[in-house]
């Protein structure tokens, strides 16, 4: 049987982690047959004529769509914090989903979070959470912080975010890239949102002492977000502005080829959970750098948060040693078929959702 789904979370342009998961989960459904539909829920920089993407001006715009859209499963995404505005959000779609409901979140790094240590059955947040009919979870330790909000176990998958794939033959490399790196002997890249999350600064004052023992080394940041303005101010500060490339938001099957030609992937962060373009780098066999929060993967030459002479010493390793050469024997799209397969379990079921029913009680802890 066929199926539409409609996903509710960011749309690129910026390209993050969560918008790639969406769109790798479209192209699954597409190529299987089955229909899809997205709505964003966060200001797009570009809005073209895609067919069957919405972008609502508002919340009641928003709301109108998701009662009134024809759609098997509701697939909300959720990434970074929970204020209550996305809580309301989360518990919007779980009560008027016209069938059954989905919840990916996204972000990692939130069970250690304030928020996600104060997480319990009496709040408004367990009450939104229990409305679903599942929620995938990207790492161990969200399960165990659902299971505080109530959510009962067997309503709990983890499922890995990331779809890993080789790059595609015949993609057209721009031609800034293939100039930048006709100029530089070894090139590390970072793929991220301009978002104070991301300590992007970091890199580009490392690249100071970088270029001094390695002097045809270039830094290229790829990704667009609010600090763009910002990164480009800081960059021509610097003397040694000729060598850091802002890429901008980039294609992903263009940025595939260029973390595989680049020598090092960096992953520098303040606040992150797990990191798609890390693992596209450890299975492209692009050595990774990246800041140590307690669930990187293994394989990955860890650093202190903003810990610039850290950083400094670890670039210095990597650019010295020769290029690893990935051993990975990972199944790239297990896990989007796993998404796939999760709709028709939650949707074939034959067990009846009870909708529009009121909520268990008048939480007493609005937090």
């Amino acid at each position: 049987m066929k199926m539409h789904v409609l996903q509710l979370g960011p749309y690129p342009p910026p390209r993050g982690g969560v918008q790639t998961n969406m769109q790798a989960i479209q192209e699954e459904l597409l190529e299987n047959g089955h229909s899809s539909s997205i709505i964003s829920i966060t200001k797009s920089e570009v809005i073209g004529d895609e067919e069957n993407v919405y972008h609502p001006r508002h919340p009641l715009e928003l709301l109108k769509l998701i009662s009134t859209l024809k759609y098997d499963i509701l697939h909300l995404h959720i990434g970074g914090g929970v204020p209550f505005r996305v809580q309301l959000l989360i518990l919007m779609c779980g009560l008027i989903a016209r069938g059954k409901s989905v919840m990916t979140f996204h972000s990692g790094g939130y069970p250690g979070s304030i928020e996600g240590q104060s997480a319990g059955y009496r709040t408004f947040r367990g009450v939104a959470f229990r409305r679903f009919d599942k929620i995938i979870v990207v790492n161990k330790l969200m399960i165990g912080m659902f299971e505080k909000f109530g959510v009962k176990p067997n309503k709990i998958k983890l499922i890995f975010p990331y779809n890993l794939s080789k790059p595609k033959i015949g993609v057209v490399i721009p031609q800034k890239f293939l100039d930048f790196w006709k100029v530089h002997r070894k090139v590390l890249i970072t793929v991220s949102l301009l978002e104070t999350d991301y300590d992007l600064p970091q890199q580009i004052e490392v690249m100071e002492k970088v270029l001094e023992q390695y002097p045809q080394t270039g830094l290229v940041i790829i990704g667009s977000g609010s600090l763009r303005r910002n990164m480009e101010q800081l960059i021509a500060s610097k003397s040694y502005a000729e060598h850091i490339l802002l890429a901008g938001d980039t294609d992903r099957n263009i940025v595939l080829h260029l973390i595989e030609m680049a020598d090092v992937l960096l992953r520098t962060t303040i606040f992150d959970g797990d990191a798609i373009s890390i693992r596209e780098a450890l299975f492209l066999g692009t050595p990774v750098i990246t800041t140590d929060n307690g669930m990187r993967p293994q394989g990955v030459h860890l650093v202190p948060m903003q810990d610039t002479a850290a950083l400094e010493i670890a670039i210095g390793e990597e650019l010295t040693r020769d290029k690893k050469i990935s051993n990975s024997t990972e199944d790239g799209s297990k896990n989007i078929r796993d998404v796939i397969e999760l709709y028709e379990r939650v949707l074939f079921s034959g067990k009846e959702r009870s909708i529009g029913k009121k909520p268990e009680f008048q939480p007493k802890n609005f937090s």
